[in-house]
């Protein structure tokens, strides 16, 4: 199962209108500030807070492109770890023609299951958890074949190469496991909020200093900022969103092996 944080629970287009009414929010809040201190003030603000609100949306930018990178990397790295996982398997189906027969056939009866177990896992992503179980349980069927092989020819080259592929198979697919598990903390989501929060304040102050506002700069910088924020959330979960990893690579591979002789 994946760990989740507090941002998991929300669908992402639930993300996007909290992160608008977050900033709306901020940025009128700002202003208020602003004008109720030029209110309580007869000679005015004067402290030089333009530098101030210029350091802060500094680090909001610095914190964007932090978040942005971790989640950027995470994505290529499932991505990477899918193309992996697609060439150890087709090899493993290969070497399988090398054991003994009756172990080939179930082996390679096993892993097309498998194959199609993972091309699947795309469309079905709320069985996730049943699809990963079911693998297992299938590597444990091929590990048991391929213990029989290892029984009956100890010195052999071609069991051994066979073997060692499999193991490749199981540790594939524990690494895009624990990947998929891992995702921006929640404690970075909080301080990018808190921050943003901060530096949206810190607009609205600048815009009540100055004495106007306008609402259609507000609602641009809320979307501006929201969709930056939408484009990190969807790169950082796995299992939701428009940017997904393709799985056609696994999809080609089950069509391949489906056609391949029995």
């Amino acid at each position: 199962m994946m760990t989740a944080s507090w941002l998991d629970y929300l669908p992402l287009w639930a993300l996007f209108a909290l992160t608008v009414a977050l900033v709306i929010a901020a940025v009128e809040g700002g202003f208020r500030l602003a004008v109720f201190r030029k209110r309580q003030s007869e000679s005015g603000i004067d402290a030089p807070i333009s530098s101030v609100i210029g350091g802060t949306l500094g680090l909001l930018a610095f914190l964007l492109a932090f978040t942005f990178g971790l989640a950027a990397s995470r994505f290529d790295a499932r991505r990477a770890l899918l193309l992996d996982e697609t060439n150890a398997i087709g090899t493993a189906y290969l070497r399988a023609g090398m054991v003994p027969e009756a172990e080939s056939h179930e082996i390679r009866r096993y892993l097309r299951e498998y194959v199609h177990l993972r091309a699947e896992a795309a469309k079905r992503p709320r069985e996730l958890p049943e699809i990963i179980a079911r693998s297992e349980a299938l590597q444990d069927e091929m590990w048991a074949q391929a213990l029989l092989v290892a029984r009956k020819d100890s010195n052999s080259e071609m069991n051994a190469l066979f073997v060692e592929s499999l193991n490749e198979v199981i540790d594939m697919h524990s690494k895009r496991v624990i990947v998929g598990q891992y995702q921006i903390p929640a404690v970075i989501w909080l301080s990018l909020y808190i921050v943003s929060i901060i530096s949206m304040a810190g607009v609205g102050y600048q815009f009540g200093r100055a004495g106007s506002r306008d609402i259609a700069v507000s609602l641009f910088l809320a979307l501006s900022f929201s969709i930056v924020i939408g484009l990190i959330a969807d790169l950082d979960r796995g299992y939701e969103g428009a940017l997904q990893v393709s799985q056609q690579p696994m999809i080609e591979l089950d069509r391949k092996l489906e056609k391949s002789p029995r």
